[in-house]
């Protein structure tokens, strides 16, 4: 999350100390329509991403819940983000990850923001991932994860086969209530471990993640009173893919590195916990694209501000607990209330 003006993460923080998350530069779309600058090709773009990124994630899990994997390939940056942004790997195999290499279109890019300034060398706005860059015109489509998702959702579907065309991921009947989730989500849980992880004064800080956590207890409460196993019922939505990547990273990095201690997921969120090892361990597009090295690494490593010394705390162990194993905490709070 660098900058072309230059400016470090940790100038994003206002007078009062509050981080400010920059807008998206790149905002356009995919369409099926006719004359459409972008229009839908198998292997005319290419999505750079970063597997510690929470915002990369969603496409990662969207490109796989819906069968993009031939249509559109991908580069994972690695982990390391310091003043020039994200780097690529110098050789395959430097570390570990599917796809995570040099840049495969630009021989000599040693940074995402080199393709940034390769499309418009004036460039002032953030080197972030999600990247959608189109190879047949030389154009980023979009840099913003929540409306390349949606292209992803149906822009693709003529070229799909017939069971990924049919999976609807923000079906009519919920549209309203996804939006509704999204807000409160996006402000309070997505956004809110940032700004409390970045926050420069302890005011600011209190104000963020004082909502966190009671938007965590909201999210927890609609788990806990719905059948589920998803968030809106017997099928995986929006919902679920912008609320998980948040919630994954949460006991092995926003509780100890971004300060969001008051409880962790393990032990203080049963219902939520349910929810989380659901998808991590039954659903491949949401276990199989995320990467605890890269997810504890780049953060540790990347925010000097924060961790001067890198240190990379060794827990908590495992990353994500099985699917029967509680921890002793937890397991005890619920002897009690089923007896």
């Amino acid at each position: 999350m660098a900058s072309g003006t230059g400016q470090s993460i940790t100038n994003w923080a206002d007078k009062s100390g509050e981080y400010k998350r920059g807008a998206s530069q790149f905002r356009s779309h995919i369409s099926r329509e006719e004359g459409a600058e972008f229009p839908p090709e198998k292997g005319r773009y290419h999505l750079y991403v970063s597997y510690a990124c929470p915002w990369a994630h969603r496409t990662l899990i969207v490109r796989k819940l819906k069968g993009l994997e031939e249509l559109i390939p991908y580069t994972s940056v690695h982990w390391e983000m310091l003043e020039k942004g994200w780097r690529f790997v110098t050789s395959p195999g430097e570390i570990s990850g599917i796809n995570v290499r040099p840049d495969p279109i630009h021989q000599n890019f040693t940074h995402l923001r080199d393709i940034y300034f390769s499309v418009d060398p004036g460039y002032k706005g953030r080197f972030t991932v999600p990247t959608l860059y189109d190879l047949k015109q030389n154009k980023v489509v979009s840099n913003e994860s929540s409306e390349i998702i949606r292209m992803f959702y149906t822009a693709f579907d003529d070229l799909l086969p017939e069971r990924f065309k049919n999976l609807d991921l923000f079906p009519t009947n919920l549209q309203r209530e996804i939006e509704g989730t999204n807000e409160w989500t996006y402000n309070d849980i997505n956004n809110g471990v940032y700004k409390s992880g970045f926050a420069t004064t302890q005011e600011a800080y209190e104000k963020a993640v004082g909502p966190l956590f009671a938007s965590l207890d909201r999210a927890e409460e609609h788990l806990a009173k719905h059948a589920g196993p998803f968030y809106f019922g017997e099928h995986i939505t929006e919902a679920d893919i912008r609320l998980y990547t948040t919630i994954v990273r949460f006991d092995p990095v926003y509780v100890q590195h971004f300060k969001c201690n008051i409880r962790d997921i393990r032990s203080g969120y049963p219902a939520l916990h349910k929810w989380l090892r659901k998808l991590y361990w039954d659903v491949p597009a949401f276990g199989e694209t995320t990467q605890f090295e890269h997810i504890k690494q780049h953060y540790t490593k990347s925010h000097k501000q924060i961790n001067p010394h890198s240190i990379t705390p060794v827990g908590p162990y495992p990353d994500i607990l099985p699917k029967d194993v509680e921890v002793s905490a937890a397991a005890a709070a619920l002897r009690s209330t089923n007896q």
